[in-house]
């Protein structure tokens, strides 16, 4: 019966109590926050995030602050995990198999029903938390992704999170936290032949503010 409940609710079981986890794990952290760019985002409205990875508290900064109800899309492989996987599962999350033709198909079809009335998914395009600090090349699936489901794509620039946790280290350090929610861009115009330059002025505006800071 609990299942069932979550499974039926995971608009909100999914995305809620994790925003409350988010916001609790900064706080906790003593880590202050700064966000800007909210208003450029319409709440009724799906959309394809894709942010920087700079480390382990960027999914404590999204939860608690993008102010957008989302399912990421997750490694397949992720599902094994204890407890995590099933959790994961029942809050609606999408994961993503590769392993045959079929298997990206029924990821396709459960995605497109997932992405629409204001849920919208977040995607790291780096593949992985940076380990050197910098911006690295992206990969192309979720800009495929938003050209297959014509929805908007929407950069968002991390700082900040990279100082507090690094890949493979156990130790907490303070640093500020900034998220930057930048101006959507369209894709209904845009074809295949389009990705390259999306990437190249996604990945531009993404590490401008990084750049500058």
């Amino acid at each position: 019966i609990g299942c069932s409940i979550f499974r039926k609710n995971d608009r909100f079981w999914g995305y809620y109590p994790a925003s409350v986890w988010g916001r609790l794990g900064c706080w906790l952290a003593l880590l202050p926050v700064q966000t800007s760019g909210q208003e450029h985002v319409d709440k009724s409205r799906s959309y394809i995030f894709v942010a920087n990875h700079q480390g382990a508290f960027d999914i404590f900064l999204i939860y608690g602050f993008l102010g957008h109800n989302f399912k990421w899309l997750m490694k397949k492989g992720l599902r094994k995990l204890p407890l995590v996987g099933k959790a994961c599962e029942l809050a609606g999350h999408v994961y993503v198999d590769h392993s045959s033709r079929s298997g990206i198909v029924q990821t396709m079809q459960l995605a497109r029903e997932k992405l629409q009335g204001g849920v919208s998914t977040v995607v790291f395009p780096e593949g992985t938390r940076t380990l050197d600090g910098k911006m690295h090349p992206f990969k192309k699936g979720a800009f495929q992704l938003a050209l297959d489901f014509k929805l908007p794509i929407v950069p968002m620039t991390i700082a900040g999170s990279y100082l507090v946790l690094r890949k493979g280290s156990a130790m907490l350090h303070w640093s500020p936290l900034k998220l930057i929610i930048h101006q959507p861009i369209e894709t209904d115009a845009l074809t295949s032949a389009d990705l390259p330059q999306l990437m190249e002025s996604v990945w531009q505006t993404i590490s401008k503010p990084l750049i500058t800071n």
